[in-house]
């Protein structure tokens, strides 16, 4: 199922790309290496589905909070972050390029069908959910670590010492320095990260009863535990004994 909707991803946005072992003069005669515009359009529909998943299930989770009129745990505050983190990048990335109204066609569509199977789907099991989002953050982790690899190779002059946006500067805290297009990409890509380490650990959990560990106290916090931060991270997620 991930691989359809990478397929369906990469066929909407034009997106194609050597990989990662295929470099040098064997990736230079690839007819499709990415430009600046390409990555830009592959970024923008990428974050408008992104932003779905934490939306979607914090609000059904929100719901079945105030149906049973119990406490969730801490986990609606989390997936609402991330969703709203996802629109950030979005936000970001809407300042460098306006998108054309085949794209917002493209947008309005792929929204509505992923909108409604994920509410579906998550409806019937939320663990899996959880677990298909995981191994999507990862696909956005290789994505940005292309483009990434793309800057540093010089395959995209414009970015080379291209300014992050403002909304991006004050909303990451972006210090002197450390302001170009390619730090603007190694924070998005640590964002997608984290989202992946924290669906795959919520779809190691108990959906009902078990607390959001990402928000937990723990009793020796020198241990290492999930956080928030990135002091203690496990991309395949943590396991449920190791925090609950």
């Amino acid at each position: 199922m991930v691989r359809l909707l990478r397929w369906g991803t990469d066929l909407a946005t034009g997106y194609k790309h050597p990989k990662l072992g295929d470099k040098g003069a064997a990736a230079e005669k690839k007819p499709f290496i990415m430009n600046e515009r390409k990555w830009m359009i592959r970024f923008i529909f990428l974050e408008t589905v992104a932003g779905v998943p934490g939306m979607v299930g914090g609000m059904l989770r929100h719901m079945r909070s105030l149906r049973r009129m119990q406490r969730d745990n801490g986990w609606i505050e989390t997936l609402l972050e991330e969703a709203y983190n996802e629109r950030m990048h979005l936000l970001t990335f809407l300042k460098m390029a306006e998108p054309g109204w085949f794209m917002k066609v493209m947008v309005l569509g792929a929204q509505g069908v992923f909108f409604n199977g994920f509410f579906i789907s998550y409806l019937v099991s939320p663990r899996t959910c959880h677990r298909f989002v995981g191994y999507l953050e990862e696909e956005a982790v290789m994505t940005y670590t292309h483009a990434i690899a793309d800057i540093e190779e010089g395959r995209l002059p414009a970015w080379t010492n291209m300014r992050a946006p403002d909304i991006a500067i004050r909303y990451w805290n972006m210090p002197e320095g450390h302001q170009t297009m390619r730090d603007l990409l190694l924070y998005v890509r640590a964002d997608e990260a984290k989202h992946r380490e924290v669906n795959h650990t919520l779809g190691n959990l108990e959906q009902k009863n078990d607390p959001n560990p990402f928000v937990s106290e723990y009793v020796d916090p020198a241990l290492p535990h999930p956080s928030k931060g990135f002091d203690h991270t496990k991309p395949t997620g943590w396991d449920r004994k190791e925090c609950v």
